[in-house]
């Protein structure tokens, strides 16, 4: 059967599968992974799941094959997790906002200055933290987390307006967040206004001054060519957030000791190519040849990081409850 063919048969049988009394995956040796990238090596999830398929498919050789639906092509992020619960795909690649609604305590990530740098994003990701998180999340949704994925860095500040130094500068402005409470949190700890927007519509509305302003990875600023409709940058370095890679474990706990250690280490080996793709990132030094670029001084990322972290910890307390503030300690102190 050509993939074609397998493609157009799962679109037809999606709404079968996914029912309660059909639990059983499509093709045993065929894993389907989702995610809501381009399908190439120029982005986190295209490299993470190409990566993925060819080492898997090598180490298993072609016992397990990979069929990769890129671009949102199997519905929202939240509707995908729930594909991969219930086990009509296997697996997919994630943001933090799309495991939300199956797992609240994911937004405890969204904790500001967290960071300092990614070598030390990856060794809490990598460490007991990453373990703790992966182990919560099974016990909670059922589904198992094979590697946290590299987004494009920490998040930024830009706007048209003024260069931004301390929060007093943020003051009035409008600024663009996802649908995420703590990102709008984040944003009104400033004095600033938050406004949600979709990214399809983003570049729109910077330009005709709907929003003033945004936050994201520098990565993610250059891929969407903000920088034409920006001006000023600040690099605040704020949030980091992963890619959760998650799978069905009913599925796994299915295959051979081998094939299921094969499809680890395919894992890893894809996270380690989206680590690659941010660490030989030179968007931020690209952004300064468009935008004006400031570095704020160690006492004005004291100023951003002291009225934020208790705005956000605060709705972590009211909105998430107590496994979250306990999840949260773990975050901080690992």
């Amino acid at each position: 059967m050509t993939p074609n063919r397998r493609r157009l048969l799962l679109f037809a049988f999606l709404p079968l599968l996914a029912t309660p009394a059909i639990a059983q995956l499509p093709t045993p040796d065929v894993l389907y992974l989702a995610h809501l990238n381009p399908n190439d090596a120029d982005n986190p999830t295209g490299a993470m799941a190409l990566t993925f398929k060819a080492e898997l498919e090598r180490a298993t050789e072609g016992n397990l094959r990979v069929e990769i639906f890129p671009e949102g092509q199997l519905g929202s992020e939240s509707g995908v997790v729930e594909l991969v619960r219930k086990g009509t795909i296997q697996s997919a690649i994630v943001s933090v906002g799309g495991m939300s609604r199956s797992y609240p305590l994911i937004g405890v990530l969204n904790y500001p200055f967290r960071f300092r740098d990614m070598e030390e994003v990856y060794r809490v990701f990598d460490g007991p933290f990453g373990g703790l998180l992966g182990d919560d999340i099974k016990a909670r949704t059922g589904l198992t987390v094979l590697g946290y994925g590299d987004t494009g860095g920490l998040f930024v500040l830009m706007n048209s307006l003024h260069p931004v130094h301390d929060p007093g500068d943020m003051a009035a402005l409008r600024i663009r967040t996802m649908d995420v409470d703590s990102h709008k949190a984040f944003i009104e700890s400033m004095g600033a206004a938050p406004v949600v927007i979709d990214w399809p519509e983003l570049y729109g509305s910077l330009q005709n001054g709907t929003v003033l302003g945004q936050m994201n990875p520098p990565a993610i600023i250059a891929m969407g060519g903000l920088d034409r409709v920006q001006r000023y940058l600040t690099v605040t370095n704020h949030i980091y957030t992963p890619y959760i890679w998650i799978a069905n474990t009913a599925w796994l706990d299915r295959l051979s000791e081998n094939d299921r250690a094969a499809v680890m280490t395919a894992a890893r080996r894809g996270v380690e190519a989206s680590r690659r793709l941010a660490a030989n990132d030179t968007a931020l030094n690209l952004l300064r040849e468009s935008m004006d670029v400031y570095q704020p001084t160690e006492a004005e990322l004291a100023q951003f990081r002291d009225a934020a972290q208790p705005a956000v910890e605060q709705l972590i307390r009211d909105t998430l409850g107590a496994d979250a503030v306990e999840l949260l300690e773990a975050f901080r102190n690992d």
